[in-house]
């Protein structure tokens, strides 16, 4: 699958990162050893997702009533009308 660090370097590397990027400026940071997880979830919806913009009111009231007269036709060819 990969490259997966043993529990002990997972560790190390944190402990490392934890002292050279967060002490410094947040001296009484920590982590909880128990919640880390290894790798990472994209919540693509969240970066990607663009939204169609919603029709109006008239335009699907307009297309209900061309559906019903299509069908109100249809209705009366099947019945011999």
């Amino acid at each position: 699958p990969g490259y997966l660090p043993s529990p002990e370097d997972q560790r190390t590397a944190i402990e490392t990162f934890l002292r050279r990027e967060v002490l410094p400026y947040a001296s009484d940071a920590w982590y909880d050893p128990a919640s880390v997880k290894v790798g990472y979830e994209i919540n693509f919806n969240r970066y990607f997702y663009k939204p169609k913009a919603l029709r109006t009111l008239e335009e699907i009231r307009a297309e209900l009533l061309a559906v019903e007269k299509e069908a109100e036709g249809l209705l009366n060819e099947i019945l011999g009308g």
